[in-house]
């Protein structure tokens, strides 16, 4: 037996887990071939480009723009003037307010410092034009590989919203093109389960037979429309977002109703067991609570377990990713994962995505499940929070690990290192991968 003595089990387990690397399962990237808006020698400019990346596109984050109206309010700068400011007049505000006039201590302006240095700028310099420069050197493609290879990420999980009419019309164009090794699509499906009068009315209107009745020939319709793009994007999993107010089954009030959830019965579910694709479910959104902050104006809500549960319960052969919004839904999610073989907890998502709250939620999902839950995605919009995001969590994931084998060896078991790999591989990588297919 190989087994690790109590001098080397911490050194043991942060090299193991700062040199697994990851299957990243939610994000919202896009490799070169969805265009980008950033401009330079080695691509030209797509205003409507969805991969992006760079110092702007980093200070710009909607998190940032939410953070810098705590220190400059709307009175001193009207909301529809930043917005008519240009990409880089913003990016030099939010430089100035949040890293200059004041220190960078909240997450999303440290990940911004931990990107730079990572990427081997110079911070002590805060010069923006130096960072600037250096980056218009860059090929966005090799770009990819860079970033990839710093966070140690193997592998991309996009967001595939089919009813953007921007992305829409790239896949329509020429999927082929769009394909990339490094990223698997995910089909996102939002409208059809949230609003499912007003994606009849699309679906129509790109000549599929539905009507808003829910006929058995709309939901066959529907059916052939999930089909469809399911092997357009080749997808690896279908995901949806939904508000704190969601309810299975439907509730008088719920928001999204009876024919949200004739669509997640007959159509949803039924399609993704038919192709052996799993649902994801990240739950507790309240979007634009500020319309003026525009994406920077969602918050979160706690929201109800019992209804994953019933879902559960009522689809044994499906398969349901889950994540939620409120500190106070993740004791009840991971103790309703105890139950459910078919629910897989993953990620401390958006506003969890705080080492306070990351630490706590992992420690408390390895108490309660084991290793067998997914810990963390980025949930990056911006290609470099790759390098933050993974950086950052892998440094608390390792902590959190570390207690606990302290906890098992002073308990009388004894731990080998192959152990130590095999756990941090399930988490960072094989637990995702697994719940994709299972045997």
């Amino acid at each position: 037996m190989n087994a690790l003595s109590p001098a080397d089990l911490e050194s043991f387990v942060a090299k193991t887990v700062a040199e697994q690397s990851i299957v990243d399962m939610h994000t919202h990237l896009y490799p070169p071939a969805f265009g980008t808006p950033v401009a330079n020698g080695a691509q030209a400019l797509d205003p409507a480009g969805m991969m992006l990346w760079g110092m702007d596109e980093l200070l710009t984050y909607h998190y940032l723009v939410a953070e810098v109206y705590r220190v400059v309010p709307a009175t001193v700068l009207p909301y529809e003037k930043f917005w008519k400011m240009s990409k880089r007049q913003q990016a030099d505000h939010i430089w100035k307010n949040l890293f200059i006039e004041n220190s960078p201590v909240s997450e999303a302006c440290r990940g911004v410092i931990t990107t730079l240095s990572k990427l081997g700028m110079d911070c002590s310099d805060r010069s923006l034009n130096n960072w600037r420069a250096e980056e218009a050197k860059q090929n966005p493609s090799r770009y990819v590989d860079r970033v990839m290879e710093l966070a140690k990420v193997e592998s991309i999980t996009m967001t595939n919203p089919v009813f953007d009419d921007n992305e829409r019309a790239r896949w329509l164009n020429n999927p082929d093109a769009l394909r990339d090794p490094r990223f698997k699509a995910v089909l996102r499906i939002d409208l059809l389960l949230r609003d499912a009068p007003t994606a009849m009315t699309k679906l129509a209107a790109w000549d599929y037979s539905v009507a808003g009745d829910l006929s058995e020939t709309t939901i066959s319709e529907a059916r052939r429309f999930l089909r469809e793009w399911i092997d357009r994007q080749q997808a690896i999993y279908l995901a949806v977002s939904l508000p704190p107010e969601w309810r299975y089954p439907a509730v008088p009030g719920d928001t999204i109703g009876a024919a949200g959830q004739t669509m997640l019965d007959d159509v949803i579910l039924p399609v993704c067991a038919e192709y052996g694709l799993a649902f994801a479910m990240m739950i507790g959104a309240r979007t634009r609570v500020n319309r003026d902050l525009r994406d920077a104006g969602d918050m979160g809500g706690q929201a109800d377990v019992m209804s994953v549960v019933n879902l559960c319960r009522a689809f044994p052969q499906n398969r349901f990713f889950v994540t939620m919004l409120a500190l106070e839904n993740q004791h009840e999610l991971a103790v309703a994962a105890r139950k459910f073989g078919n629910l897989m907890p993953f990620g401390c998502w958006w506003f969890m995505n705080i080492p306070s709250l990351i630490e706590e939620i992992t420690t408390l999902r390895l108490e309660l499940l084991g290793t067998s839950f997914i810990p963390q995605h980025s949930d990056a919009r911006v290609l470099d929070q790759l390098v933050y995001k993974w950086s950052h969590s892998r440094a608390i994931i390792t902590t959190v690990l570390q207690k606990k084998y302290r906890e098992l060896a002073a308990a009388g078991w004894k731990i080998e290192r192959s152990e130590i790999q095999r756990d941090v591989r399930l988490l960072l990588r094989d637990n995702f991968l697994n719940f994709l297919q299972p045997a």
